[in-house]
């Protein structure tokens, strides 16, 4: 059963740094392109990150290039998502899921990824 689990969640000030990370079990992600998204109170999901250790190279929604980067650790099978320079604006519950074989590697929409995870707050606020 693939299974993907977020942590690293919390309270930061604004301009902090976090580190989430979303680990896999049940299948090896080798074979897969991982996604980050994010949920903020009364708004859509949005697609914020996404890579793969085998293919094309990882890709950034416009709101998070050059603050955020996204890792692969394969001997422990988990991604990471590093956020620096964090504004209230980032607060959200952030979730990380697969994308979808047929789907494109640009695609960070969450109705192209699978098998999501329960989620992390992430909480920016002075």
């Amino acid at each position: 059963q693939l299974q993907l689990v977020e942590s690293g969640g919390g309270l930061v000030q604004p301009g902090g740094s976090l580190t989430l990370s979303c680990a896999a079990s049940g299948f090896t992600l080798d074979y897969y392109r991982i996604g980050w998204f994010r949920q903020a109170p009364g708004k859509e999901r949005e697609g914020v990150s996404s890579i793969s250790s085998r293919a094309s190279g990882p890709n950034y929604a416009g709101s998070v290039r050059g603050r955020f980067t996204i890792s692969i650790d394969n001997a422990k099978n988990t991604v990471y998502l590093q956020m620096n320079s964090l504004k209230p604006e980032d607060t959200a519950i952030y979730y990380c899921a697969i994308l979808r074989r047929d789907r494109s590697w640009l695609s960070l929409k969450d109705a192209d990824y699978t098998d999501w995870g329960q989620g992390t707050q992430v909480t920016v606020s002075p």
